[in-house]
């Protein structure tokens, strides 16, 4: 054989970044800390909750990158008893 076929991760993919977000919306904010903590914990992100109340809730992770564009996605959907209707996103710069 000439030559390894097997696709690498890109650059992208194995990065390592950190990201604030800010969910805004109808939340329970027990249920909704529950449910972020399950999905990083699912992403092997690391999670570090701010300020949370029934109205927004301020989050930061940290991982790869495209683990935390899957937290995102997730927890946008929230859990059944709370309704996320904006995401502020703050990447911090890689290095």
């Amino acid at each position: 054989m000439a030559g390894n076929n097997i696709p690498q991760a890109s650059d992208r993919n194995s990065r390592r970044s950190a990201c604030d977000f800010i969910f805004r919306g109808s939340l329970m904010s027990e249920s909704f800390l529950d449910f972020a903590r399950h999905r990083a914990a699912r992403l092997d992100l690391a999670l570090t909750i701010g300020i949370c109340d029934t109205a927004a809730c301020m989050l930061t992770v940290s991982g790869p990158d495209a683990l935390i564009d899957a937290f995102e996605m997730a927890v946008s959907l929230g859990p059944y008893d709370c309704i996320i209707l904006d995401i502020e996103r703050s990447d911090h710069p890689h290095g």
